[in-house]
């Protein structure tokens, strides 16, 4: 399989990996061929990568970091939770939190077991989804990421929990946005930012009522925009006055946020995200945490295309636990020529570097 940008595919290609909706549901399956028509739909909808058959490398192949019926649970209570905490306005929505801080628990309990048992990087560009609601896929999302780097980080096993209610949490006070400004499909007014920044004290003030959940998860929501160097929001504070959680979901949210399909821009490849993270290292983000970031996700996807620094061209065919940036690549040219194909790893070759990406049909 290759991995390419959907708006270089050509009519009749073959798709690798199914796309589903927000519900786990299949929207395309496996093997289904890509008429024009499909194709300009998935272009629409924000479906900025997809996976297709290549003949030269059918063998070539990656499985998502949880399982589909995992991922369909979770998403499901992450949505139900947050429709139901919008239509409570009367208690504004403590009580729905309480009761489903339980079931948040245990999700996050198994979602750390599938991180932990996985025998591959974290990436979740493998998993084709599409969304009617952002917030629910971010909040898993970064939750994933936040765990991802507690592990790493050696964190105790409470304290991961503590930090993966954090993370599911983190942008609740968004359901006190208006959809018209959270949805907006083109660059915010001065005034509609101001209403989205709004969401971080909207978060912490309705999470520090529910007496199940601990204090330090409503200032996982108030702190997950606040920066190092004091640029952040909603209070500006500096350095340590950000508790350290709010400094490692500050990484997961940006990342997850720029590698994102959204409607209205094309989704950043792995290696820009971190690119993005690495430019604010020591003024934004605390550099120890980017760099258990980059130990515990791809960074190179499986089946993506790249040019190497000794001329050479080929496809990620595998990863190395721990050595994101050193994949292992299927050599397809040489200085511009086809060559039979054949694999080096890059976790041994340390005097030759991925230059670029190429992920064009």
């Amino acid at each position: 399989m290759r991995l390419v940008t959907t708006s270089s595919v050509e009519s009749g290609t073959i798709l690798a990996k199914a796309i589903y909706n927000e519900n786990g549901q299949v929207l395309l399956n496996e093997g289904v061929e890509l008429k024009k028509a499909i194709i300009h739909r998935l272009n629409t909808l924000g479906i900025s990568y997809i996976f297709i058959k290549d003949r030269e490398n059918e063998d070539i192949q990656y499985n998502g970091t949880i399982s589909d019926s995992l991922r369909k649970e979770a998403i499901q209570t992450i949505n139900s939770t947050f429709k139901e905490i919008q239509k409570d306005t009367s208690l504004h929505g403590s009580l729905v939190v309480e009761k489903a801080s339980k079931k948040f628990s245990e999700l996050i309990r198994c979602l750390m077991t599938e991180i932990k048992d996985q025998k591959e990087l974290l990436t979740l560009l493998s998993d084709a989804f599409i969304y009617d609601n952002y917030i629910f896929s971010h909040s898993l999302n970064v939750t994933l990421y936040a765990l991802a780097i507690g592990i790493k980080l050696n964190l105790p096993q409470r304290d991961l929990e503590t930090l993966g209610l954090g993370a599911i949490f983190h942008d609740i006070g968004k359901i006190k946005v208006p959809k018209e400004v959270l949805l907006k499909p083109g660059k915010l007014t001065q005034e509609e930012y101001e209403a989205i920044k709004t969401h971080a004290e909207e978060g912490f003030q309705l999470l520090r009522k529910v007496p199940t959940i601990p204090l330090l998860v409503a200032h996982c929501a108030f702190q997950h925009h606040e920066r190092l160097n004091g640029s952040g929001y909603p209070r500006g504070i500096v350095g340590d006055e950000i508790h350290y959680f709010g400094k490692i979901l500050a990484v997961a949210d940006v990342f997850d946020a720029v590698t994102s399909n959204r409607v209205y821009r094309r989704a950043m490849l792995p290696h820009e995200g971190l690119e993005i993270l690495y430019a604010g290292s020591g003024t934004l983000f605390e550099k120890k945490i980017i760099e258990a970031f980059r130990l515990a996700v791809v960074i190179y996807p499986v089946g993506i295309t790249v040019d190497l620094s000794d001329g050479r061209k080929g496809i990620v065919a595998g990863q190395n636990i721990g050595f994101g940036d050193r994949p292992k690549v299927r050599i397809m040219e040489e200085m511009g020529e086809k060559v039979p194909p054949y694999e080096i790893d890059l976790k041994n070759e340390l005097s030759i570097t991925i230059t670029g990406c190429d992920t064009t049909f």
